[in-house]
């Protein structure tokens, strides 16, 4: 399986988030920009992390975005499902419609082997996907 995107920029920017100083609240830019990713798709994926409740972010002055506190023992499986959707593997319905969509077996397969991924994620959470090593070297990014 194949994350979106969207979901590792989401993945990455939460991780970042859940070791920055609570004093510092950085803006989506400068996250953006340690992070390695366009302004504009971290725009779109700091909103979506918003309306999920795992970011905070406050405008104007002393602004900037924050890991809600209560996301930081957040499940990393459930934080995926929601980036990703509920959508299957393939389209077998799309513009050309699978002709063995009637009798597949093959679609069933792939859910279940969708939701395994998910549940091999679930045991994980935020906080434990910024313990040493990893908390360190996302501290040590600065702006370029």
């Amino acid at each position: 399986m194949r994350l979106t995107k969207s979901t590792d920029i989401a993945l990455r920017i939460v991780m970042r988030l859940a070791v920055a100083d609570a004093s510092a609240n950085p803006t989506t830019r400068e996250v953006a920009e340690v992070m390695g990713v366009q302004y504009t798709h971290a725009a779109k994926v700091v909103a979506q992390l918003q309306h999920l409740g795992v970011v905070v972010a406050r405008r104007g002055r002393g602004g900037g975005l924050a890991l809600a506190e209560t996301r930081r023992s957040v499940s990393v499986g459930w934080l995926v499902r929601r980036l990703e959707g509920e959508g299957d593997v393939v389209d077998c319905e799309g513009d050309a419609p699978c002709p063995l969509s009637t009798a597949c077996r093959l679609r069933q397969a792939l859910r279940q082997a969708q939701e395994a991924f998910y549940a091999s994620l679930d045991p994980l959470s935020v906080e434990d996907l910024v313990a040493d090593p990893t908390g360190p070297v996302l501290l040590s990014l600065r702006l370029r």
